[in-house]
């Protein structure tokens, strides 16, 4: 076996070997063996027909096609090996090609990128919107906190957006009620969206009384046949308004950690802007590393893009078997064409190897290491998610040989961090945006002993609690 190497593209390589009829002997006997186990052969069990009467019955070239077939896997293996290539895909036979005294096969060998530099990316600035909170917010959040302890009451008036009635709903699909969406007595809210397409519209501008029908549709899984249209038909029995209570400084006492309606919008304000400047920071973060990351010269090979694809894939389809999740139904979910789909992996591979190659590359060039505390710190967070001990995983990591693979994800976390470091956040007047973390108080919550209260022709109403 003769083999050379010649450089393909940046990162591949193309493998020429050549074998010698000689060399095929070997190969063709098992692959004579190989057929005849395929093949009904009188006279002969399966598998132990002679060399020569396989190469009768199907021909000289059939078998030394076959040889070629059966020899190439442990050829190749041994060709990289003596080559000292390190694929990061499987290898691929792109030509085979007989020559005078044998046979010469191509092998292309994608290589991981490896990069020598990257553009200086200290002092990098990055712009982004600086965290403000409008006073919107904060009443948003208060109302959020009177809706806990909101009141409905009867009104005679048509139910509008925000209004809750009380209906009694059908389906119909032409003109054969669907026994399933029937509904009674349902207590339902106007604007919520929560039962099926078409029912809000349905029901906003009607009074008591009234019985009103539209076009609606059955949601995806709600039967064997669901995702269609449907007419749907609504008796209006009663309209209800939510009340809100008062927003005072004994509401805000009896309901929360705070005495006074100024302490509570000050916490808010301090939540709120907490979790702006986070959401910032992660913005910014991604950012840095994304400007980098795009001014790198890196053409990534199509096979390992390619590879990195269809992993994804692979996992994605994995994960909605184990939730009886069909493909087809998830792409209806997501709103995307299998072709977009595959677009959209493509695109986010694409990305993630750009940016773990360069990552690798500082870690490399700025001689990055793991100490023995931020070791022992990743190994305590990954056995507090998992329910397992320090000591439990560290032998575990260490059997299946898997400690290079968290120290190298520790050590990619630390070459993102200070990407973000040596980037400086700006707005866009140029001035410098700080974005430290936001030390806050416990947020609002309402008390759990505290209940609405009212009279017999009233309910009460729960809405989220108030949202960082």
């Amino acid at each position: 076996m003769h083999t050379e190497v010649s450089e393909t593209g940046r990162f591949e390589r193309t493998l020429t070997i050549q074998l010698e009829e000689a060399e095929l002997e070997a190969a063709k006997t098992k692959a004579a063996r190989k057929i005849s186990g395929e093949m009904k052969i009188k006279g002969f069990r399966p598998g132990k027909a002679p060399r020569s009467i396989v190469e009768r019955m199907v021909g000289a070239d059939r078998l030394r096609s076959e040889a070629i077939e059966e020899a190439i896997p442990d050829t190749v293996g041994s060709a990289i090996d003596e080559s000292g290539l390190e694929p990061a895909t499987v290898p691929s036979v792109t030509d085979i090609r007989d020559v005078d005294g044998g046979v010469e096969v191509d092998v292309l060998v994608t290589l991981w990128p490896v990069l020598d530099a990257i553009p200086d990316f200290d002092g990098r600035k990055i712009e982004i919107e600086r965290p403000v909170v409008e006073e919107e917010e904060i009443e948003q959040q208060m109302d959020a906190l009177r809706n806990q302890f909101a009141d409905l009451e009867k009104v005679e008036r048509a139910a509008d957006e925000g209004d809750f009635v009380t209906v009694n709903v059908s389906a119909f699909d032409d003109g054969v009620e669907v026994e399933e969406a029937a509904a009674n007595d349902m207590l339902y809210e106007i604007g919520s969206s929560s039962f099926f397409p078409g029912l809000d519209e349905l029901l906003a501008g009607a009074s008591v009384g009234d019985v009103v029908e539209g076009d609606g549709t059955l949601p995806a899984g709600f039967t064997e046949d669901g995702d269609r249209p449907v007419t749907l038909r609504a008796f209006v029995k009663e309209v209800k308004a939510k009340q809100l209570p008062e927003l005072t400084d004994e509401f805000v006492s009896d309901s929360t950690e705070f005495e006074t309606v100024a302490e509570a919008r000050s916490s808010l304000e301090e939540n709120i802007l907490a979790y702006k400047t986070h959401m910032a920071r992660q913005a910014f973060n991604d950012q840095a590393v994304e400007q980098l990351v795009s001014a790198v010269d890196l053409d990534l090979p199509q096979s390992l893009v390619d590879a990195e694809a269809q992993a994804r894939i692979q996992n994605l389809l994995a994960r909605l078997e184990s939730d009886n999740i069909g493909f087809e139904d998830y792409l209806r979910i997501i709103g995307r064409d299998q072709a977009g789909f595959v677009e959209d992996v493509r695109d986010q591979a694409t990305s993630a190897l750009a940016t773990r190659v360069v990552v690798e590359t500082i870690v490399s060039i700025e001689g990055t290491a793991v100490d023995d505390d931020e070791y022992r710190e990743a190994l305590a967070a990954i056995a507090a998610s998992s329910e397992t001990t320090v000591e439990e995983l560290e032998k575990t990591l260490e059997s299946s040989g898997q400690v290079e693979s968290l120290t190298g994800d520790i050590l990619r976390r630390k070459a993102l961090d200070r990407i973000a470091a040596a980037a400086v956040p700006v707005d866009a007047d140029g001035n410098i945006v700080d974005l430290a973390p936001v030390v806050v108080d416990e947020p609002v919550e309402a008390d759990d002993d505290v209940e609405a209260t009212g009279d017999d022709d009233q309910d009460d109403v729960s809405s989220p609690e108030i949202e960082e």
